[in-house]
């Protein structure tokens, strides 16, 4: 009879071979193309910014879960992710130290103060990110390192003129009239989306992101509604708010300049701070879209991917919790006066 019996277990009840693990180093694979591109076309020293990265966000981690009494997490990889993403949206040429303090700030602050991986409510390597624009401006913003190549491939690379300024730089503050006289010829169209141009580390290649980004998809990491949302919000609202019209417009370099990629296919689908439901996701992803059009059109800063997610990262639990599921059954009716 016992044998008759079935066990019964909390959901979820389907399961497979995915785990945190495989997951976070998957992510992480996927990101390492754009790196090598990186290497490639800024130095060598790109290699040593991402190692000092990542190291100090696995030592960050390792030492604060060991202070705090709590078992060793470094084998799930999201210390490794994490600091393979704020590597990512350095520029290549600050100091060494940056990276190691960002990272710090990272896992100590952004990640393990909320819980560790599953309860913070901001994404680590962005926190970083935003700790580093604040308390070094100065590196932040102008340590840009013009792309070098051999033979052919220098005809891709971007004009002399705009060799200490990247193009979202170019296109907030000199107009979007040089922008095009900078970038819109075949070989300027060329530099912004295969990678080579200046920019941080991980945000120069949209083609290498959007490979990485649909590979993810492909291994039901990620889905599409977030990365598309943003996307198209983006479009849209470059469309209609920028100075010109569609394609000869803004649309092209605001998809195509900064960090949209790198955002909406690996920061803003962050399984901890992004929505879990189709809807909300789609919400959430046109939220950081049109935030990060506002700032890139009315604010102070040239990019405002950074930004953007953060500030939607506020809302996320709330979008989730304002779209739920419908139930399966009707709610249960009652006798009037009586309770059910």
């Amino acid at each position: 009879m016992a044998e008759k019996l079935w066990r019964v277990s909390m959901s979820p009840h389907l399961r497979d071979g995915t785990s945190t693990s495989n997951i976070m180093w998957t992510v992480f694979c996927a990101l390492l193309p754009q790196l090598a591109l990186s290497a490639w076309v800024f130095g060598p020293r790109v290699l040593l910014l991402a190692g000092v990265s990542i190291g100090s966000a696995m030592l960050a981690e390792w030492a604060v879960r060991r202070a705090m009494g709590r078992d060793n997490t470094l084998a799930d990889g999201s210390a490794a992710l994490t600091g393979l993403l704020l590597a990512y949206v350095l520029p290549p040429g600050v100091p060494l130290d940056l990276p190691f303090w960002g990272a710090v700030f990272s896992v100590c602050i952004a990640k393990q103060l909320f819980g560790g991986l599953g309860f913070n409510f901001f994404n680590p390597a962005l926190m970083g990110r935003a700790f580093l624009a604040v308390g070094f401006p100065v590196a932040m913003t102008t340590a840009w390192i013009m792309p070098q190549f051999p033979g052919f491939l220098s005809s891709l690379a971007a004009p002399d003129a705009v060799a200490t300024a990247t193009p979202l730089y170019v296109l907030k503050h000199a107009g979007l009239v040089e922008f095009l006289r900078e970038f819109g010829n075949q070989r300027g169209w060329a530099s912004l989306i295969l990678g080579f141009r200046p920019g941080c580390i991980g945000e120069t290649s949209p083609v290498l992101l959007l490979a990485g980004g649909l590979y993810l998809m492909y291994r039901r990491i990620i889905t599409w509604h977030v990365p598309a949302s943003m996307l198209a919000s983006v479009a849209l609202l470059a469309w209609v708010f920028g100075p010109e019209g569609w394609l000869t417009g803004p649309v092209l370099p605001h998809l195509f300049s900064g960090g949209l990629f790198l955002g909406a296919f690996f920061m803003a689908t962050d399984y901890v701070t992004s929505p879990s439901r189709p809807r909300a996701k789609l919400i959430f992803g046109a939220g950081c879209g049109a935030i990060t059009v506002l700032i890139r059109l009315k604010g102070g800063y040239p990019e405002g991917v950074c930004y953007a997610i953060l500030l939607m990262n506020c809302i996320s639990p709330v979008l989730d919790d304002w779209i739920r599921p419908r139930r399966f059954a009707p709610p249960l009716q009652c006798a009037p006066g009586k309770k059910p």
